[in-house]
C-alpha cells in the first residue's frame, strides 16, 4: 500500500479543520442551531483565548511541568526495573502477575494518600503521573525483554559481554518497541489525570481554569480552555511520535 506523502496529509489535516470550524460558526452564529449561552460562536472563543493568553499560558506550563517531571521517573523507573526484573526468567513470571494486579488500579484513587503525605497538591499530582506512566511501562518493558530473540543474549554471553552492558546495548534496544507502547499509554494516562486532578483540587493548570470558570457558567472560557487542553496535548503527542519514530528508525 502507497503511503500518503506528509504533505498531502497536512492538507487533509487542514482541510477538516477549518470544515469544523465553518460548520461551528454556521451552526451557531449564522443559523443559530446550537444555543449561544452554552456553545459560543468561535469568533468569541478564540477572542477570548486571546485575551486570557497570559493566563492560559501560566496554565499550560504549570500542566507540562508536572507531567515531565511524573513522567520522567515514572519512565526511568518503569525501564529500569522492567529490565532488571525481566532478565531472571523466574522473577518475570511473577512479576508479570503482580504487576497485572497493581497496575489495574487506577493511579488517581491515591490522590487522597498522596494530600495527606506530601507536602503540596503539586507534588501529590507528580506522584499520580509518576504512577500512570509507571505501570504501564513497566509491563511495556517486561513484555519487550520477553520479545527479544535469545540468541541475541546467547552470543553477547559467548563473547563474555558485562550483564549491565547487554541489558543496556542489547535488551534495552530490542524491547524499545513495546517499551515505546507503555510510555504511548502512559502519557495519554497523564493528560488524563492531571486535568482531572486539577478540577478536583488544583489551584492552576489547564484543568483548574476549566474548572474555575465552569463554576460561573462561563461557557466560552470553558470552551477556550477545552481547545487549548486538545491543542497541547496534539503537540506533545506529535513531538513524542516524532521522538519514537526516530528512536525506532532501524525497525
Amino acid at each position: 500500500m502507497n503511503k500518503t506523502p506528509a504533505y498531502k496529509t497536512a492538507l487533509d489535516v487542514v482541510f477538516i479543520i477549518v470544515l469544523v470550524i465553518a460548520s461551528w460558526w454556521l451552526a451557531t452564529d449564522v443559523f443559530g442551531v446550537l444555543p449561544s449561552r452554552i456553545f459560543p460562536g468561535p469568533g468569541a472563543v478564540f477572542s477570548q483565548i486571546v485575551e486570557d493568553g497570559e493566563k492560559i499560558l501560566t496554565g499550560i506550563v504549570s500542566s507540562l511541568g508536572i507531567i515531565a517531571q511524573g513522567f520522567v521517573l515514572g519512565a526511568a523507573c518503569g525501564i529500569g526495573l522492567g529490565l532488571l526484573l525481566g532478565s531472571q526468567a523466574r522473577v518475570h513470571a511473577a512479576a508479570e502477575k503482580v504487576v497485572a494486579f497493581l497496575s489495574a488500579i487506577p493511579p488517581i484513587v491515591y490522590i487522597p494518600y498522596g494530600i495527606a503525605l506530601l507536602p503540596t497538591f503539586r507534588a501529590s499530582s507528580v506522584l499520580v503521573i509518576f504512577l500512570a506512566t509507571f505501570w504501564p511501562v513497566l509491563t511495556g518493558t517486561l513484555a519487550g525483554v520477553s520479545s527479544v530473540d535469545k540468541r541475541l543474549i546467547d552470543s553477547a554471553r559467548v563473547l563474555n559481554v558485562p550483564r549491565p552492558k547487554i541489558l543496556l546495548r542489547v535488551t534495552l534496544p530490542a524491547a524499545l518497541p513495546l517499551i515505546f507502547n507503555g510510555l504511548n499509554i502512559g502519557l495519554c494516562l497523564s493528560f488524563i489525570l492531571l486535568t482531572s486532578a486539577e478540577m478536583i483540587g488544583g489551584s492552576s493548570g489547564m484543568g483548574y481554569y476549566v474548572k474555575y470558570y465552569s463554576d460561573f457558567s462561563d461557557y466560552t472560557r470553558i470552551l477556550a480552555g477545552i481547545i487549548v487542553i486538545g491543542i497541547v496535548i496534539t503537540a506533545v503527542s506529535m513531538l513524542f511520535g516524532m521522538l519514537q519514530r526516530r528512536l525506532l528508525r532501524w525497525r
